[in-house]
């Protein structure tokens, strides 16, 4: 059987003779507006850039070079016009130096961290409109291109360090950026110590003992040292770290960070403080910076200072003196809190503790030690921070019978990246707060973008500082005799005993008033 012409379906004719789906033309119309901005649109393809041509060309194949350039003993055959691109070698050959009629150039390395490779990146630089910096070089790259004052490579090596601080980097950043006067990457490494120092840094020796003398002591001194728990964590970090320092040929990792330097310090048989010895000296100006006020806090501690026998007791003991004169006059409702000081006061005095909330959820601690009375509870609940001055005489603690007492606080909340950068920081003000007993007051609301796991750093103070007393509380050594004045009415000499039936007179005059 055949096909008859008639029911072969001409597939044109059928287009021209049917109507077109409005959904169709719709599409048609799409195609059409996709190919027309396609045409229009201007296409940007990279052949062999000059200055890739320039680079292979000059750099590479040196041809046509005009100078030679030896430094580290090898010899570079390169440009002038490209070399005057740095300002170092303009001044070179564009002056009356020698080196401008000359075809060989000397250049002596002084600096260590500038190496051949970094030689070969930066001039190689000087060819293209563009430098490839890795992370591991940057600090040479950094050293080669501040000798050769090229700003836009310093620039490009800035950026490259700021996004690349962590554990590895931290500390040879911010050697490097003080060095060569980086100024915002030596304040970006410093701010990453000061939030990692106590809570990463401990556990990791290698890390630990590169940090030195001169930028321990500065971290120790800021009030924005994340602290963990309280100030006498710094007091063992310090002993861990000295050791370390002490032992930098062991790069073992401990088990227990505490036993070693314990029985290292503990069993010496020499009786000196150690920070009075040789050994111990150059450490003398990190412990220093230590807030002594708020390490005395804890009979044991104390007791462990002691037994350390690091502190000579001449740093000890008017601190103690101190802490008692202030215990003293808020006994008698004297001193009822830090009304009326500036916030240099605040920062310098304050004692500074903090905590690590891993996950989210309902928080509520203290921190240990004698608070002069208080016994203050910090809560977390819902997202929103809260502090409590706790009055309960059943947990055994020496609480301050005052009705009010004034405190003053800080309060600084931050998560971390990958890197243990600061993601998110939150801090509040100085705050002023006049706490009857057992009452509790809202401090703020975390902001959404604060992720757990927090860190919690607190600057807290509850009493006037010592320096402002100091005018009352004065301490004079002559003839080998210790004389503590207390004020005007109350003196004791330790070789005396007739002051006694003075002092006693006058507080029961104190007290009678």
């Amino acid at each position: 059987m055949g096909i008859s012409a008639s029911s072969l379906i001409n597939p044109f004719s059928v287009l021209r003779g049917q109507k077109r789906r409005r959904s169709d033309d719709s599409s048609d119309s799409d195609t059409e507006s996709f190919l027309e901005e396609t045409l229009n649109t201007p296409k940007r393809k990279k052949l062999l850039t000059t200055a890739k041509y320039i680079y292979q060309a000059l750099y590479k194949e040196e041809k046509n070079s005009d100078v030679t350039v030896i430094a580290l003993g090898k010899p570079w055959h390169l440009h002038k016009i490209y070399l005057c691109q740095s300002p170092y070698f303009k001044s070179m050959f564009g002056g009356s130096w020698r080196e401008s009629f000359q075809d060989i150039v000397h250049i002596k390395i002084a600096d260590p961290r500038i190496t051949l490779d970094s030689l070969s990146t930066v001039f190689g630089s000087l060819y293209l409109d563009e430098i490839v910096i890795e992370p591991k070089e940057v600090i040479s790259i950094l050293a080669t291109a501040t000798l050769f004052q090229l700003e836009g490579i310093i620039e490009q090596c800035t950026l490259v360090m700021r996004d690349t601080i962590n554990t590895k980097t931290a500390v040879n950043y911010y050697e490097a950026a003080c060095e060569y006067g980086v100024t915002n990457v030596k304040e970006a490494a410093f701010k990453w110590l000061l939030v990692n120092l106590m809570g990463y840094f401990y556990d990791h020796v290698k890390w630990l003992k590169e940090v030195s003398v001169e930028l321990m002591t500065q971290l120790i001194s800021s009030p924005d040292l994340f602290v963990i728990q309280t100030e006498f964590t710094i007091y063992i970090l310090l002993r861990y770290w000295m050791y370390l320092k002490l032992h930098s040929e062991n790069d073992d990792e401990y088990t227990d960070n505490d036993f070693e330097p314990k029985k290292f310090f503990q069993e010496r048989q020499d009786k000196t403080p150690f920070l009075l010895t040789k050994q111990g000296k150059p450490f003398a100006k990190a412990f220093q910076a230590l807030r002594l006020q708020h390490i005395l806090m804890h009979h044991l501690d104390i007791e462990m200072l002691q037994k350390d026998n690091i502190i000579p007791n001449e740093w000890i003991n008017p601190t103690v003196l101190h802490q008692w004169h202030s215990m003293l006059r808020i006994d008698q409702s004297l001193d009822k809190g830090p009304k009326e000081i500036s916030d240099e006061l605040f920062y310098k005095h304050s004692l500074r503790c903090g905590r690590l909330l891993p996950i989210e959820g309902n928080h509520m601690w203290r921190w240990t030690g004698f608070n002069f009375g208080l016994d203050l509870i910090l809560i977390l609940e819902e997202r929103s921070f809260r502090i409590k001055r706790n009055h309960r005489f059943e947990n055994g603690s020496l609480l301050s019978l005052q009705p009010k007492r004034y405190i003053l606080l800080r309060v600084t909340v931050a998560c971390l990246n990958e890197q243990r950068q600061i993601h998110h920081i939150q801090t509040t003000p100085i705050r002023g707060f006049n706490l009857s007993r057992n009452e509790e007051v809202s401090l703020f609301k975390l902001e959404r973008e604060l992720v757990f796991p927090l860190l919690v750093s607190v600057n807290l103070l509850v009493k006037t500082p010592n320096s402002e007393l100091n005018s009352n509380l004065n301490l004079n050594d002559s003839n080998n005799e210790s004389t503590i004045q207390l004020d005007s009415n109350i003196i004791i000499n330790n070789n005396d005993d007739k002051p006694i039936n003075s002092i006693k007179s006058t507080l029961e005059n104190n007290y009678k008033g």
